[in-house]
């Protein structure tokens, strides 16, 4: 399966740190919330004011994105500068996971959840 799976909701906003050109592209450097930056994968997809981009590069406060000429031309991506705020869409199939992995029906509700790493582990997943 290729591309990116989005729904149009966004999941936060996050704001533009810098704009930097380089050869031919303009890296975007975008700070966003720790519960948005869980989801963003060097080389995953994410969604930036509804325009599909692959992120370069991330960390625990931001990532990063490279816009060709021609998106940067036909989107408002291009006319974005530092500090404005940008909506944030991350690609749907790791929010599934995540709800997969820590949805138990039998779990009472003061218990924790029930997939950790010795789990994994134990069943030979790690």
């Amino acid at each position: 399966m290729g591309g990116h799976i989005v729904s149009g909701h966004i999941d936060g906003t996050g704001v533009i740190l810098s704009k930097e050109k380089e050869d031919n592209a303009i890296w975007l450097e975008i700070s966003a919330p720790s519960d948005i930056l869980k989801y963003i994968v060097v080389r995953g997809s994410v969604a930036l004011d509804g325009v599909s981009l692959t992120a370069a590069y991330v960390d625990e406060n931001c990532f990063k994105v490279s816009l060709i000429p021609h998106t940067a031309s036909v989107t408002i991506l291009g006319s974005k500068k530092p500090g404005d705020r940008i909506n944030i869409e991350c690609d749907m199939l790791g929010k599934y996971v995540e709800k997969l992995m820590s949805f138990n029906p039998q779990r009472k509700k003061d218990e924790k959840e029930s997939v950790t790493m010795d789990f994994l582990r134990e069943h030979g997943f790690a």
